[in-house]
């Protein structure tokens, strides 16, 4: 299987600093993974917590599509609890069309209570909503026949999509998972792609990933649907640098910073390590949650996640703005150059080329010398008899 490289992009920046300029820096991030190979970005949804700025990713993403050439751009993700069905298809639709089926459409409950306070929804009614929404946009997606349908909380009266899909049947659909099955089962009975944002330990403890799976294979057992391993993708924090120490030295205060300052003291989420602050990251490190170091870290704890999964199709770097500028975009130029080749398959020829030319250097070395003094021996001859 060939594992798709990407970004999940929620985006994560520290109040106090220009979010216009912050908003830039996202759009040129996806411009700079476009022109190293990366295979998607995916960019969130929120409404509030002033670290999570986006409150539309359609809108970025048209922006992204008309500064790229071949990236995939996934919504990561639309709340559906948040919206009317009908305008989250109508939306999706005309960016397939935009992009020319460049779009990939990730789907969630809502990233933040904090955002459905402000609407008025319930924490308990998020994914409920959720799964009854999305039944109803697969339907206007796939279907020409009218639909009429009364909720508690929308209504569509003979609805129809008047522009159908550019993708067809539509755009790829992706349903984040967390800690809970919700996820996993949502993804089974419509036969979708999963995005996996939590991929080591939650409230419960350690995720086991290959029984979330399962979760997934049996709804689609019971549903008449289909899954698959390769629309499966997990998402985690990395940053790489020539050196471990160098990767931790960057990314030291920004890492502490995401995990106490936001996700602890803001979203309310505990703290999954007991810290103290400087030492944050190398305990996330050691719980498998981050990944810090050099391509050679990147490569083992890729490969730990295929063992423990059982095998999945995309690896999504979670973006955060932990180390400076330069020090974040090179971090993915040598995911790039030296991690993402290994699980694509775009050595192989290269380095069985390498292997044989190794293996006749001597030979090719006597035959070069042989060849040369072949030449030069008849150059003399030649001028002798002319």
């Amino acid at each position: 299987m060939r594992l798709r490289f990407g970004v999940f992009l929620a985006p994560f920046h520290e109040p106090g600093e220009n979010p216009t300029l912050a908003l830039e820096r996202d759009l040129e991030l996806i411009v700079r993974l476009d022109e190293l190979g990366y295979d998607e970005a995916w960019v969130g949804e929120h409404h509030s917590t002033g670290w999570e700025i986006i409150a539309s990713p359609e809108l970025v993403l048209a922006v992204a599509a008309e500064r790229t050439r071949h990236i995939r751009l996934g919504t990561g993700v639309v709340s559906l609890p948040y919206h009317h069905p009908l305008m989250v298809a109508d939306r999706i639709v005309l960016l397939d069309h935009l992009t020319r089926g460049r779009v990939n459409f990730g789907v969630g409950p809502g990233g933040h209570l904090t955002d459905a306070r402000m609407l008025g929804i319930e924490p308990a009614q998020l994914r409920p909503r959720m799964a009854e929404a999305l039944d109803v946009i697969v339907r206007l997606l796939t279907e020409t026949e009218p639909i009429t349908v009364r909720s508690e909380w929308f209504s569509l009266t003979d609805a129809v999509l008047q522009l159908r899909p550019y993708q067809r049947p539509h755009p790829p659909i992706a349903v984040t998972s967390m800690e809970s099955p919700a996820g996993m089962v949502l993804a089974g009975r419509h036969g979708t792609g999963v995005l996996s944002l939590t991929v080591a330990k939650g409230p419960r403890g350690p995720i086991d990933l290959a029984a979330q799976w399962r979760v997934a294979e049996e709804e689609a057992g019971r549903s008449g649907a289909t899954v698959r391993r390769e629309d499966w993708r997990l998402a985690m924090p990395m940053h790489i640098a020539e050196t471990r120490k160098e990767a931790f030295d960057d990314a030291r205060r920004g890492a502490a910073a995401y995990l106490i300052d936001y996700a602890e003291e803001v979203t309310g989420r505990p703290r999954p390590v007991p810290g103290p602050r400087d030492l944050v990251i190398e305990q996330m490190v050691e719980a498998g949650s981050w990944v810090v170091g050099t391509p050679d870290d990147a490569i083992a704890a890729i490969e730990r996640l295929q063992e423990r999964s059982g095998g999945f199709g995309g690896m999504m770097i979670w973006a955060n703005e932990w180390a400076p500028r330069e020090k974040v975009l090179r971090s993915y130029e040598l995911l790039a150059r030296h991690v993402i080749p290994r699980f694509q398959g775009s050595l192989e020829g290269i380095e069985a080329s390498n292997r044989v030319a190794r293996e006749r250097a001597e030979i090719t070395g006597e035959q070069r010398t042989a060849a040369i003094e072949t030449a030069q021996r008849a150059y003399e001859q030649a001028r002798a008899s002319g």
